[in-house]
């Protein structure tokens, strides 16, 4: 007998195929310098622009951002309508941790441009939208390992 699929997992973690653009493109946050005014800055401007400046920094950005997070929902995703092996679990906590990363760097940036005192950064929705997201996917990862020990193939 086939084991039902967990929808409970299944349907959060679908949702977050549409979560994760919707907070890519939402705005993190405003910085003001006292020469420069303000700008907004989401995700995809912020990459955007370390794409024309810093093809490295960029590189990673782009993976623990946008790559890192929607790979690992697509293999949860593959896990729980079995059509991958649990086995793939291990890769996409690695994954999850990745996708983490990029939060971190937005933080580093946040406590830089406050410390230094030149300026203001204001928060807005898309910093909460995003970090949501990030956690959601934890959750949902931890909650599928939990559901593979309790329901083996």
């Amino acid at each position: 007998m086939r084991r039902r699929v967990p929808w409970g997992l299944a349907i959060p973690n679908l949702q977050l195929l549409i979560a994760y653009p919707v907070a890519w493109f939402a705005p993190l946050l405003t910085a003001s310098l006292p020469v420069w005014g303000g700008s907004t800055v989401s995700v995809v401007s912020g990459l955007q622009t370390l794409w024309r400046e810093d093809l490295g920094l960029a590189f990673l950005l782009t993976f623990f951002a946008v790559f890192a997070p929607y790979l690992k929902t697509i293999g949860l995703a593959l896990v729980h309508f079995r059509l991958a092996s649990p086995r793939l679990l291990v890769a996409l906590h690695l994954l999850g941790k990745l996708a983490m990363a990029d939060i971190f760097v937005v933080a580093l940036y946040i406590i830089a441009f406050r410390g230094i005192g030149l300026g203001t950064v204001t928060l807005h929705w898309g910093t909460w939208a995003f970090t949501g997201c990030v956690l959601a996917s934890i959750l949902i990862g931890f909650l599928t390992e939990r559901w593979r020990r309790v329901a083996p193939w």
